[in-house]
């Protein structure tokens, strides 16, 4: 499976400079849903996820499970590993976004890859949780949906046709985040199940910071 379809859940992190004047604007034309009330006041979120990915046929192609560690605003940590990998060291893909690059891993192949985050313009799930409530609106159509599995959706559109996925919906437990679903444009699915979350709990700096392995081939110079 390639790297790209096991971590569609996440790809997840582009923070992008937008116009305040025109976000605000925007962020006003939508009612506040359940996922703008979870984004206020949210600093920190660290939590577990369980991930399964189905093709355009309902099958399941891929499962797995791993963290997420997010500091709004501009730095996350994503980490997955496959189900069934023997080694969390030398198994999985690791996503990172420092504040000034995005960092992709993937151990199985020892390489990584390091774009500057202003570069990576396609709007991204990850972009759901890490910008600000005026960001959200700007890059994206929010709508409350019908509550349904005893979860309040938000439905999620992107606005531009470059985004990585096409649509995506947010459930939520008690105000809480449970679940992410995700349709990219190939017709595949991915589902996220969160647990264990925690909120605007201290989080180690070097959470955020990537250092090569020694052996790992690097693709891109990091920004400085």
């Amino acid at each position: 499976m390639p790297p790209r379809t096991a971590l569609r859940g996440a790809l997840a992190l582009v923070l992008l400079a937008l116009p305040v004047l025109a976000a605000r604007v925007l962020a006003a034309e939508a009612a506040a849903t359940v996922l703008d009330r979870y984004l206020q006041g949210l600093a920190t979120l660290q939590t577990q996820f369980r991930q399964t990915v189905s093709d355009a046929h309902g099958a399941i192609v891929e499962a797995g499970s791993g963290a997420l560690i997010v500091q709004r605003p501009g730095r996350f940590r994503w980490d997955y590993q496959p189900k069934g990998s023997a080694d969390p060291k030398t198994s999985g893909q690791l996503l990172i976004a420092d504040g000034r690059n995005l960092w992709f891993f993937d151990r199985e192949l020892a390489q990584a890859t390091v774009k500057p985050v202003a570069s990576v313009l396609s709007p991204t799930p990850v972009m759901l949780l890490s910008g600000s409530v005026a960001e959200l609106h700007a890059q994206f159509e929010v709508t409350a949906g019908k509550p349904r599995d005893g979860l309040d959706w938000v439905e999620i559109q992107p606005r531009s046709a470059e985004a990585d996925f096409s649509h995506a919906e947010l459930g939520f437990a008690g105000g809480q985040l449970a679940r992410m679903l995700i349709n990219d444009r190939l017709g595949q699915s991915v589902r996220l199940d969160f647990e264990h979350s925690q909120r605007n709990a201290p989080i180690d700096a070097t959470s955020f910071s990537f250092v090569p392995p020694a052996g790992v081939d690097v693709i891109g110079t990091p920004q400085t």
